[in-house]
């Protein structure tokens, strides 16, 4: 069943975005978990049209803030103003009141209008003038940042990429996909005609089921392994949390939910392993060139060293 509603919805979100079912089955992932997505990619790969095609799709609230450096806590959470009419201060709710919250370049703001986001990623809750508001569920922040543009940007402190669940990559589409989206969108944006196939009721109950879903003592092990090896490696300076491993079982469950199985493989663990961990571990600064001759990014290079750290770990052999 939950397989079947996961295949529609993907299905649903491929109306619009072309050629991207692995990233779609992730922001689905990350969905179940109650985790929140970084997309790091180059301008105009579809991020935006992705997020707001799932929100589409599940029947969600969607908000969009265009990440600036003037963009004030204030103007993500929301204020109290005075009504001169009713004589009370009245709370005027920000974006971040929504189910899907796509926060646009947010290495465009300051480290203090990041920081706001903080306690809505991990607490689901918002807190101003010392009243705590509870966000409604689901809710899931997909922010984006472009790779190759630094002028004007404020890196994301290891603090708050740590909140983010995964951080994935669009990628240019292929030659067929490109004809593709020439033809797709020759004559109007499917964007605009796109009908919800599943509702947020279906995210609620798949939530439960993730957390039914079973992990073997062995790949419990695994992953425990992978983790602890990304703190021994001489290559990471800061290695994968507790949080990490927390959310990297968590997601390997939810990925088995979404395939239609009920217990989680090392399989699960080795392909979610740069997804989820590469964006939180420090590596050493020194710089690397990759196989094209050019020089390869330090995300690039944090996820050649967890595929490096995975490759190192010993994987059960047992069959799951």
């Amino acid at each position: 069943m939950d397989k079947s509603i996961a295949q529609a919805i993907s299905e649903n979100v491929s109306k619009v975005i072309v050629g991207k079912d692995r990233q779609i089955e992730y922001l689905l992932t990350a969905l179940i978990v109650g985790g929140h997505v970084l997309l790091e990619d180059v301008p105009g790969t579809g991020k935006t049209k992705t997020a707001r095609a799932l929100a589409q799709s599940l029947s969600l609230d969607f908000k969009r803030v265009q990440f600036t450096i003037d963009l004030l806590p204030s103007d993500l959470t929301g204020i109290h103003y005075f009504d001169r009419k009713a004589d009370e201060f009245i709370f005027r709710e920000g974006p971040v009141f929504t189910n899907i919250l796509l926060a646009d370049e947010i290495n465009r703001a300051t480290a203090r209008t990041q920081s706001s986001l903080l306690e809505c990623m991990e607490e689901k809750q918002v807190s101003v003038d010392g009243k705590t508001m509870k966000l409604e569920p689901p809710f899931l922040v997909i922010a984006t940042q472009n790779p190759i543009e630094s002028q004007g940007t404020f890196p994301l402190p290891e603090a708050q990429l740590d909140r983010f669940l995964m951080m994935l990559k669009m990628d240019y589409p292929t030659h067929e996909e490109s004809i593709e989206i020439l033809k797709r969108f020759s004559e109007s944006d499917p964007l605009e005609t796109l009908s919800s196939v599943a509702s947020p009721e279906d995210i609620f109950r798949m939530q439960e089921e993730a957390r039914k879903i079973r992990v073997d003592d062995k790949v419990y092990e695994y992953a425990c392994d992978i983790v602890e090896a990304t703190r021994k490696s001489p290559d990471i300076r800061v290695g994968a949390s507790p949080r990490a491993l927390l959310s990297y079982v968590a997601a390997a469950k939810a990925l088995a939910l979404l395939r239609g199985r009920d217990f989680v493989t090392p399989d699960d663990l080795k392909e979610l392993a740069v997804p989820v961990l590469a964006h939180r571990v420090s590596i050493h600064s020194s710089g690397s060139f990759n196989n094209d001759g050019g020089y390869a990014s330090v995300r690039d290079r944090a996820a050649s060293v967890i595929t490096k750290v995975v490759g190192s770990v010993v994987c059960p052999t047992e069959k799951f």
